[in-house]
């Protein structure tokens, strides 16, 4: 596996597609910086990290997903393999919150992002995980901790980054090979606030309260409201409040 190791570079999945366009990559190579400058978070968000104290990498993944897949398995996949890697380490009540938002305590204290390219029937995926290790302060972030703040322990981020990328090769393994029903199972029973009436917001500010039921295979979230109609949604189209 080769390991990148930086000090201050803007994004490390940008840094990872480049690297792909000018030079042949192997599989899993992974490039981690101590300082990101302009992380990317879902729905164009960024991803705000402490130079030092959070982990920030970026991992090559190739002849895995096909066009015959379900492209949000990795999403799964990815999201079950931080899950476990924490686990190993006594993060307490974690959670995947919809659609891979890591939370302990209800804070979240990790994001993944996952940029696909295709080329014919290869698809390349560049996986981007923010993980707060320990940082401590979170101005103006109420929902945000870290594994610190939680534990009120140090922790060794190198440890924890090969620790996931080693889960994440073995259930990628299980996508190779067809079976995916274990990490959606997982995938579910980790998801936050299934079954639990919530309240969600359209991007106008209209609220609304739904019951998760689950994620369906192609990462729609399909939610019961309150007149009994279910409906299916999509990333951009809601976001849930807690």
């Amino acid at each position: 596996m080769n390991i990148i190791k930086l000090n201050a570079i803007p994004s490390t999945n940008d840094f990872l597609k480049n690297l792909c366009i000018i030079q042949p990559t192997e599989n899993y190579t992974v490039v981690m910086a101590e300082n990101q400058t302009k992380g990317k978070g879902q729905r164009g968000s960024t991803w705000e990290s402490e130079a030092n104290n959070s982990l920030t990498f970026s991992v090559l993944t190739k002849e895995l997903l096909t066009p015959e897949n379900s492209i949000f398995d990795l999403n799964v996949a990815v999201s079950i393999s931080v899950i476990e890697a924490l686990k190993e380490f006594e993060i307490p009540k974690l959670n995947i919150k919809w659609p891979n938002d890591i939370l302990s305590e209800e804070k979240k204290i990790a994001g993944i992002l996952i940029e696909n390219s295709f080329a014919g029937q290869n698809i390349s995926s560049i996986i981007g995980i923010g993980l707060n290790v320990n940082q401590t302060d979170f101005d103006n972030l109420p929902k945000a901790s870290s594994l610190k703040n939680i534990t009120k322990k140090e922790f060794r981020k190198e440890d924890i980054m090969h620790n996931i990328i080693e889960k994440i090769k073995k259930n990628n393994n299980l996508i190779a090979n067809g079976k995916t029903d274990f990490l959606w199972q997982e995938y579910h029973k980790y998801l936050f606030r299934k079954d639990v009436p919530s309240v969600f917001e359209y991007p106008d500010s209209t609220k609304f309260m739904g019951i998760i039921k689950e994620v369906l295979r192609n990462g729609k979230i399909k939610i019961s409201l309150e007149n009994n109609q279910v409906r299916e949604f999509d990333l951009k189209e809601i976001k849930l409040i807690y």
